[in-house]
């Protein structure tokens, strides 16, 4: 049977936005949840604690589709990302054991990457500025996106060790990476001798009382109370979508919702380590730059509606997961589901549970520095295409209506001098050094102005050819067609390529820099998504079949 547990006199009707009674609560709860309770339709767990104390656990909807099962709080559901944090508490204990260093060298332990000329540690992994490119995302510009093949982490530390660049200096960026996380359960098997499935057994799970948790460590392995997920088909039908890969660490924790909350009473009380390893859980470090980046041991420490927070999301395969803490009101959230049929809906069940028991808290306004207007003739002279040296992405600034307005991404700026311009927080310096100087914080990118081009079909000619990537292990293939220039991955994925700025192009996947040698013509392409900078093909044929 499905439950509902609450104890009205836990929780002080002051958190409560409106100064609502409980049962009013909870009826508030049930419509925000409502979309779920149905025999026809995937579900979701609900479990909410103040000061350890479990007011509020429910289940709606559906397990299993096919034999008619419903969802319940002892459901086990894939959290996602919400499992780093207990890889990042497995690699915390064994420093504690002392047995490792967050400041050791990565390739103390796994020595089969590359050496990139800078030392990557442990804490660049776990706060994700290592500058390791995502797995998954290389997979997915080889044409095998997640789903697609049985990956493990051993397969993942296979596609990490073939890739020649990193994203960035480590330390100088936060990039989130899910290779982070697969290397350090990799990290724990080598150096306690156990998997990262025993291991957190063993010294977390047991330890907490989480007894309806464990890893997806073999995604064969029949799971008591597991829920299917499911995505969205067509009309009102729903479609498997299961994580069938034994890669974890990154994510794969199956668990239920009360479990999270046993989780979040159990480190934040300073049970977690001897003695507690609490502080070093949610201790950030400063990026090299001196900005703040707000990723702790697989925690987000940020401020939420304006409260202090400690969270994250999770997603995995048609699995979605929330775990939240608000430490001014002892409160912890957790949120599972079994189902990504609502991602774009535009009631984020998160968000209006929060509502309940956090007032939103405005934020201050931020001082603006007042608008001034720029000659015509200025403005004109900053029109035109800017590389980002990052990822190559091209930024576009034109002039619409006597004011300055971009393109990727589409926005209008605010003049603030006559060469300095708002966009969004950042700030632009026009004219440096021929090109742009962007500014967020205490961390400035110089964008080289670049050459606008006709892209007629002689010059998409010049593109014509194979690309094959020892990174990606994949070839591509650029053909023209009917005056387009297209990408093409056999046997059935074709994408348009369109033209920025010269020798550089968009597509689906992102944007695409042509490297040009001036007596042989193009030799490669790089490729960047958001998690993988500068995939690297060369060009092994001048024409494409």
């Amino acid at each position: 049977m499905k439950k509902i547990l609450f104890v009205c006199c836990a929780f002080s009707c002051s958190f409560f936005a409106a100064a609502q009674g409980w049962p009013d609560t909870v009826a508030h709860i049930e419509k925000i949840f409502s979309r779920y309770n149905s025999h026809t339709v995937p579900g979701a767990e609900l479990a909410i604690s103040r000061n350890g104390q479990v007011i509020f656990s429910k289940a709606w909807g559906m397990a299993d589709l096919e034999h008619n099962i419903a969802l319940t709080p002892q459901s086990l559901v894939e959290a996602g990302s919400v499992s780093k944090q207990f890889t990042a508490a497995s690699i915390l204990l064994l420093e504690q054991q002392g047995k490792l260093s967050l400041e050791d060298d990565v390739r103390k332990y796994i020595p089969e990457l590359p050496d990139y000329g800078k030392v990557i540690t442990l804490r660049h992994m776990m706060q994700h500025t290592s500058g390791l490119k995502d797995w998954g995302s290389v997979m997915d510009l080889a044409g095998w996106s997640r789903g697609t093949r049985v990956y493990s982490n051993e397969y993942a530390l296979y596609v990490i060790s073939l890739q020649q660049t990193l994203n960035n200096i480590p330390g100088d960026e936060y990039i989130y990476s899910n290779s982070n996380y697969n290397l350090q359960a990799i990290i724990v098997q080598r150096v306690s001798g156990l998997s990262l499935a025993d291991f957190t057994s063993k010294y977390i799970f047991e330890p907490a009382g989480m007894k309806h948790t464990e890893w997806r460590s073999n995604f064969r392995k029949v799971v008591k109370d597991r829920a299917i997920a499911y995505s969205k088909g067509g009309g009102q039908n729903f479609l498997i979508n299961m994580p069938n890969e034994n890669a974890y660490g990154n994510g794969g924790l199956l668990t239920t919702a009360e479990d999270l909350l046993i989780w979040n009473h159990y480190y934040l009380s300073g049970k977690l380590g001897n003695p507690s390893l609490l502080p070093k859980q949610t201790a950030t470090n400063k990026l090299n730059s001196g900005r703040t980046n707000n990723y702790a041991a697989g925690l987000m420490l940020d401020s939420i509606a304006g409260w202090q927070a400690i969270s994250h999301s999770g997603a995995t395969a048609s699995y979605r997961a929330n775990l939240e803490y608000f430490p001014e009101a002892g409160l912890s959230i957790a949120w599972l589901s079994n189902t990504s049929a609502f991602d774009s809906d535009t009631l984020n069940v998160s968000n209006a549970v929060r509502r309940l028991f956090l007032p939103v808290r405005p934020a201050a306004p931020r001082p603006r520095p007042a608008a001034v207007t720029v000659a015509p003739e200025k403005l004109a002279a900053y029109a035109g295409w800017y590389r980002d040296p990052r990822n190559n992405a091209g930024l576009k600034l034109y002039v619409k209506d006597g004011k300055l307005s971009s393109l990727f991404p589409t926005a209008n700026l605010m003049a603030i001098a006559d060469n300095v311009f708002m966009l969004g927080n950042n700030k632009l310096e026009l004219g440096y050094k021929k090109g742009l100087l962007a500014s967020a914080g205490p961390e400035s990118i110089y964008y080289e102005k670049m050459e606008d081009v006709d892209a007629n079909p002689k010059y998409l000619e010049d593109f014509v050819g194979q690309y094959y990537s020892k990174e990606a292990e994949a070839m591509y293939y650029m053909v023209l067609k009917d005056g387009r220039l297209l990408l093409q991955i056999k046997p059935t994925t074709t994408f348009p390529m369109n033209a920025t700025y010269k020798d550089a192009f968009d597509c689906t996947f992102g944007p695409v820099y042509f490297i040009r040698d001036l007596k042989r013509g193009i030799m490669e392409l790089r490729i960047s998504v958001g998690r993988a900078r500068n995939v690297v093909f060369k060009r092994v044929y001048t024409e494409a079949p």
